[in-house]
């Protein structure tokens, strides 16, 4: 990296990094200091400012201000309302014709069917993007997600549990070094504040949470900067929104919404941060390996979507439980001090309506997904179906025909 790096020791574990990803998933990788700059660039790279892109509704308010901060306009894709995962034959001919590109989800880690959308893709000649932050284990059609698009972006913040960093993978190995030229000018240089408050926050983490007040916690993690929002959904500002589109492509315009729960996005890597994730990356395969057991402990239960519980078991990040009353489960586990996180409700065509994105011409599959998830980390899946039991929370019902 051109910013920020110390020195030949940090550039060779930066590329030890990424030879390791390049090993596991058999494609070319760039290491980028977060998942969301690596999305950022890839679609400046794949798609012209002015286009359309389908993406998930059903995804971190954040995925949608890289898309708008990219000069494109987002088009909201139909779901399956039973595993969130995108709908392909719900998409109408009109909206395929009029797409620029297409960014999957693999909402949780469960893959979306990527080599439908790899073979829609290469009819219409549009890139297929894949964000696979939550499914760097996860396998489709034979093959790690990651490895079906034209470039892929993974997470270290997810499985790996560094709380930075990700990799930009690249079908063609000769875009690389274009590719590390563009993150390179879009970085800013390391500084010593924020890698020291990188190496204190997982103890300064610790300690908050285990606070026994949750007001108490809450209110520490907000003045220590580990927590922004307030809502599921940060705040649109649709009038200050606009007029920052105005300087789109742009991640400096945007940077209010793009940098929201992670304000070092975009900083190149310091010493300590670089040797942490790769300490952590070694024990990816353990990770794994848990996230893989509890996964299937939890698809046992009678909450887990029928949609899943029928394919080979990935390991998931979270594990999309349906649930009747989601409130009333989310209280019945913060009471035993499990926290849901990754909610994703209302869709993003109800967040952001009709000026900042196309909304989806099927929503109601993606509304009842999003307001009935339950995500819950398969590593905490004892403590989970235990309360979920004693509290009587209720499965969803199908839907006729479902």
């Amino acid at each position: 990296m051109a910013h920020g790096e110390n020195g030949p020791a940090d550039r060779a574990v930066a590329g030890a990094l990424e030879a390791a990803m390049r090993t596991r998933l058999g494609r070319e990788c760039l290491y980028v200091p977060s998942c969301r700059l690596g999305l950022y660039v890839a679609l400046r790279h794949w798609c012209e400012p002015g286009g359309k892109i389908l993406m998930s509704p059903v995804n971190d308010d954040v995925i949608l201000f890289v898309v708008l901060a990219a000069g494109l306009r987002p088009v909201q894709a139909p779901l399956s309302a039973s595993d969130g995962s995108i709908d392909v034959d719900a998409v109408p001919d009109s909206v395929w014709n009029g797409l620029s590109g297409v960014l999957t989800t693999n909402l949780y880690g469960n893959p979306d069917p990527a080599r439908r959308l790899r073979e829609r893709c290469d009819r219409l000649g549009v890139p297929l993007i894949e964000d696979a932050a939550h499914a760097i284990g996860s396998f489709t059609d034979g093959a790690p997600v990651g490895s079906f698009g034209d470039a892929a972006v993974f997470s270290l913040s997810k499985h790996v549990g560094a709380k930075a960093g990700g990799f930009l993978a690249v079908a063609d190995p000769a875009l690389r070094t274009p590719l590390e030229q563009a993150r390179d000018a879009l970085l800013d240089p390391a500084r010593l504040t924020a890698e020291l408050a990188y190496t204190v926050r997982p103890y300064a983490e610790a300690a908050v949470r285990g606070l026994r007040l949750a007001p108490a916690a809450w209110w520490a993690l907000r003045l220590l900067g580990l927590q922004e929002r307030e809502d599921i959904r940060m705040p649109l500002r649709p009038g200050e929104l606009r007029r920052a589109l105005g300087a789109a492509p742009s991640l400096t315009a945007l940077h209010s919404w793009v940098g929201v729960d992670m304000h070092d996005y975009r900083i190149a890597p310091g010493r300590a941060r670089l040797r942490r994730i790769q300490h952590l990356l070694a024990g990816l395969d353990g990770r794994l390996a848990a996230h893989r057991a509890g996964t299937e402990r939890l698809l046992a239960t009678r909450w887990a979507p029928r949609a899943l519980t029928g394919s080979p078991v990935q390991p998931l990040f979270r594990v999309p439980l349906l649930v009747a009353d989601r409130d009333a489960a989310v209280a019945a586990l913060a009471r035993r001090r499990v926290t849901v996180g990754y909610l994703y409700d209302p869709p993003l065509d109800t967040y952001a309506g009709e000026r900042f994105t196309d909304p989806s011409p099927s929503p109601a599959g993606a509304a009842r997904f999003a307001r009935h998830a339950l995500p819950v980390d398969p590593l905490r899946a004892g403590p989970v179906i235990e309360t979920l039991a004693s509290a009587g929370i209720r499965p969803l019902a199908e839907q006729p025909g479902g």
